[in-house]
């Protein structure tokens, strides 16, 4: 950042905008802000969309909820007060809060005929929705600082869509397409800060030699090419051994070693931009889990950042899922931290964030 290279652990909150929007709730916010900042953590992904249905921040195209907007300018404005920088992700690929589906619904209202939830890609009225809803996001003053949004030094990067996957084209052309189209329009509004695509690291046609890294199966991404769209400013992966692969927890972690190492060798070599693992983490709803197989996996993971790190290779940091706030339990998916139940764990975090934010 400001020309000089950037090291940070961190974690995703995807509950920040929806919890400060209730001003009741907004303790959690800062409570998990304070605990980061206390650990070293200086770097927080979270959403930055919640499209129609339940809490929504844009109840319908180019209509917004004030109050959840709100909510965003407290988290912004509450993470620059304890020093965190936040990833703000724009749409989910999933249908959790709304997501690629719901935009697809909203150009169907519009009499298009739409058949799949992959024509958010390539339609040109979802894709002019997502658009609107980006400016919006970009160019918002928000409310408590006075600062707009793409002005705002508190946001590290912008993230174009959460997991994007595209199963009706398994070559990779329509989301590389999209990808091109929307890197663009972002460093229209905002030159000022770094984009990321969200991939969680699926290779593709460019390179098919090295889908042999693959857990298996392909959905439409291109850790590559997507990555090599020159508004892209760091390339992303997500780790989740536990869903891609089967078998023992030492296959899992093999799998993990070499999927992380397969990445950061690209980003090196062939990308030569900086790789953020912007996911990981291991559920406790897995056959067999003890926290002892979760602490492995983080220090392993954390490991792995650390010596590229150091070596002054292309790893900058990682993000494990999900940190919550005490009293949240119905916020939990088996991935979720509260530092005071998981004093082994959060010891391994704090270790790390000190020791790579030294570097």
């Amino acid at each position: 950042m400001d020309g000089r290279p950037f090291h940070s652990d961190g974690f995703n909150a995807y509950w920040l905008m929806v919890k400060a929007s209730d001003p009741a709730e907004r303790d959690k916010v800062s409570t998990v802000l304070q605990q980061a900042s206390s650990y070293g953590m200086r770097v927080v992904r979270t959403w930055a969309f919640s499209d129609g249905g339940k809490s929504p921040l844009q109840y319908s195209p180019g209509s917004y909820n004030e109050a959840m907007f709100k909510g965003l300018d407290f988290v912004i404005a509450e993470a620059k007060k304890n020093g965190v920088y936040l990833i703000l992700s724009l749409v989910n690929s999933y249908a959790d809060f709304g997501g690629r589906k719901q935009y697809v619904q909203w150009a169907k209202d519009k009499g298009q005929s739409l058949s799949t939830d992959d024509a958010f890609y390539s339609n040109d009225i979802a894709k002019g929705f997502y658009k609107d809803h980006v400016k919006t996001v970009l160019t918002r003053v928000n409310t408590i600082t006075g600062v707009a949004y793409k002005d705002d030094p508190t946001i590290f990067a912008w993230e174009l869509i959460n997991e994007p996957r595209c199963q009706s084209d398994l070559s990779g052309k329509t989301l590389q397409t999209w990808v091109t189209e929307m890197a663009a329009y972002v460093k229209s509004i905002d030159s000022n800060h770094m984009l990321e695509v969200g991939l969680e690291g699926f290779y593709g046609e460019s390179r098919p030699e090295r889908k042999q890294f693959n857990p298996g199966f392909e959905i439409g991404t291109d850790f590559i090419a997507n990555n090599m769209v020159p508004e892209v400013d760091f390339a992303t992966i997500h780790a989740y051994p536990d869903q891609w692969i089967s078998g023992s927890n030492e296959a899992q972690m093999a799998f993990l070693k070499s999927w992380v190492q397969s990445h950061t060798d690209d980003a090196g070599a062939f990308l030569k931009k900086p790789l953020m693992i912007t996911e990981f983490g291991k559920s406790s709803k897995t056959s067999g889990y003890t926290e002892g197989e979760r602490d492995t996996l983080f220090s392993d993971v954390y490991s792995e950042i650390y010596g590229s790190a150091r070596a002054g290779g292309p790893c900058a940091g990682g993000l494990f899922w999900q940190l919550l706030a005490p009293g949240m339990d119905n916020f939990g998916d088996g991935y979720e931290i509260i530092f005071s139940q998981c004093p082994s764990t959060t010891s391994i975090i704090a270790q790390q964030s000190h020791r790579i934010s030294s570097l």
